[in-house]
């Protein structure tokens, strides 16, 4: 299994908005493509990333077919309206906590 971790920081003002997306089209955007989310991390203190996240495919030309989809740039697009400094990779999947 291969997993995306990525981080993001939410744009000030735009936190309302962004649950909502991320809840209502973000999550089940991913699971209908065939990412399965393994995890969401939202920092409260400290520096780095406001949020982490965490999503599996069964390998790694899966993750490569959905991240060159139509689809997902469309999700991914719709995401960077509400967020900033966004970060990712494609890391082999531990059952360890992974971080970029």
């Amino acid at each position: 299994m291969v997993k995306l971790l990525m981080s993001w920081d939410i744009k000030p003002g735009s936190e309302t908005e962004y649950f909502e997306f991320v809840v209502k089209e973000f999550a089940p955007g991913m699971m209908k493509l065939g990412m399965q989310p393994t995890e969401a991390w939202y920092t409260l203190f400290g520096d780095g990333p406001q949020i982490l996240q965490g999503s599996v495919t069964e390998d790694l030309d899966s993750m490569k077919s959905i991240l060159a989809s139509d689809e997902w740039q469309k999700l991914q697009t719709r995401l960077f309206e509400f967020v900033t400094n966004f970060d990712s990779k494609i890391v082999r999947a531990s059952s360890r906590f992974q971080l970029l």
